[in-house]
């Protein structure tokens, strides 16, 4: 049995120390302590979440069950892998409820293998480009999440992302499955990224959207805002959108109506997104 013996009760402790705040002693005053700072984000312009994920899961457990794992990590003791799921899925599960309920835009980006390279891990610590590009199979997972929320009347507009290529034609008909009135394109599958942000990825990932899904409504690259540099890339996305469906007129795929190719470049480009977070810019 693979077990975390992550000790919660000592974490909880050193920040509430720190901060001079009572620590969570149940799953409700984790919730509690947990939506008061989204809240606090909210109050602050905060209109998108995005959760980083090796792999989705999808693990539900009552309320009760849920609590015995909570108090068996805060005690010290073991958790199963199997128990850390169905305690991540209940907090996945009350994110997007609080999202919907903000109208917040929640982003699930997983797929990513890390630290592969145990020597250079031991030399260097994690995140020192070690990392590649997961195989595990989440269909299952992804769909059950979504509609979970689904069900509730609590899915929040959602954008996909899996650093796996071959998992987009699985997430372009998956998201296609819960879309809903009132917002084009309310799922999105997220562009291309780490390994995929190049020219290839980036067309293979709007051809998939554009056999499967609906590029036109698409919201178009993202920049993490961790380095300047990085905002770059929207100007290399822009280019490779216009020469992407150059070549799909040139092979008499799409109609060689310029305005409205204008109007799709603009909309991907730019409109999509403003429209998509409720800009007021008279998109």
């Amino acid at each position: 049995m693979v077990t975390s013996h992550f000790n919660v009760k000592e974490h909880h402790k050193e920040r509430a120390e720190g901060n001079r705040e009572k620590p969570p002693e149940t799953v409700d005053d984790l919730k509690q302590a947990l939506g008061v700072r989204i809240s606090y984000f909210a109050e602050n312009g905060c209109q998108a979440s995005d959760h980083g994920l090796d792999y989705i899961f999808f693990r539900p457990a009552d309320d009760a069950a849920v609590e015995n794992i909570f108090q068996s990590g805060l005690s010290g003791g073991a958790v199963s892998a199997a128990e850390a799921e169905s305690f991540k899925t209940a907090l996945m599960l009350f994110f997007g409820k609080q999202f919907a309920r903000l109208g917040w835009i929640m982003q699930l980006h997983y797929g990513a293998q890390r630290n592969n390279n145990t020597a250079a891990f031991e030399k260097l610590g994690p995140d020192t480009g070690y990392d590649s590009i997961s195989a595990r199979e989440c269909s299952g997972a992804v769909t059950g999440f979504l509609n979970a929320l689904k069900a509730q009347g609590a899915l929040p507009k959602t954008i996909l992302y899996s650093l796996n290529p071959h998992d987009d034609a699985m997430l372009i008909t998956a998201m296609g499955c819960f879309q809903g009135a009132g917002t084009p394109g309310k799922i999105q599958h997220g562009s291309a990224w780490w390994f995929n942000d190049t020219k290839t990825g980036m067309e293979q990932q709007m051809l998939n959207l554009a056999s499967a899904g609906i590029l036109g409504v698409f919201v178009g690259m993202l920049t993490d805002s961790r380095s300047f540099l990085s905002y770059a890339r929207h100007e290399y996305f822009r280019r490779v959108l216009c020469n992407l469906l150059g070549g799909l007129v040139e092979n008499g795929e799409y109609p060689a109506d310029m305005d409205a190719l204008g109007e799709m470049v603009k909309d991907i480009s730019f409109r999509n997104t403003a429209r998509y977070f409720g800009y007021n810019m008279n998109v």
